[in-house]
């Protein structure tokens, strides 16, 4: 009897495997329906697992420093996630209609419980289709610019002097009253 139930359990455990195998793969032709069902699913999550990024954060920069570091800043930077992933759910929550790709990284937290969440690519449409490739425009070749023979500058005038000054004297009493100075 218990022979029997354990081979019930294993093939309903392998048969529920094959079919969310094949499901995870066909997820990139999944019809309109079931990609604004899995944002708004993936909302509701964001939105009930939101405090599981405080223990995570916490668990994480434990792991990657030291215990009084990874408690304090893993505090700290997993309530800053927890509003991420909030704020994450409420607006998957409220876009649904329009499938775009996840914006928390991650998208579940439980996908990868090592990798520290990350937040990007913010309302981009999620296609399925590849883009089209970009035209190569050739840009006539612009036309010389002629500018006219520069002229030279004229020199610079010089200053005139004062009668009876002597640049070499000055230089000479400005040195000595120096030195008569510096020896004091």
């Amino acid at each position: 009897m218990a022979n029997s139930i354990r081979t019930l359990f294993i093939t309903g455990l392998l048969a529920s495997s094959v079919t969310l195998v094949s499901a995870n793969d066909a997820t990139d032709q999944s019809s309109y329906g079931s990609k604004i069902g899995n944002k708004a699913l993936n909302g509701f999550a964001n939105l009930a697992t939101a405090p599981l990024e405080i223990p995570k954060n916490i668990i994480n920069t434990t792991n990657q420093s030291n215990i009084f570091y990874g408690v304090i800043g893993g505090l700290f930077k997993g309530i800053v996630n927890t509003g991420g992933r909030i704020g994450v759910g409420v607006a998957d929550l409220v876009t649904f209609p329009i499938p775009t790709k996840p914006i928390a990284y991650p998208v579940y937290i439980w996908d990868d419980f090592d990798v520290d969440t990350t937040y990007g690519d913010t309302f981009r449409l999620n296609k399925s289709q590849a883009a089209p490739e970009p035209v190569e425009v050739i840009a006539p070749q612009p036309a010389p610019i002629v500018v006219a023979p520069a002229t030279p500058a004229p020199a610079p005038a010089v200053a005139p002097r004062a009668p009876g000054f002597d640049s070499q004297d000055t230089n000479k009493k400005l040195d000595s009253l120096f030195k008569k100075r510096m020896k004091k």
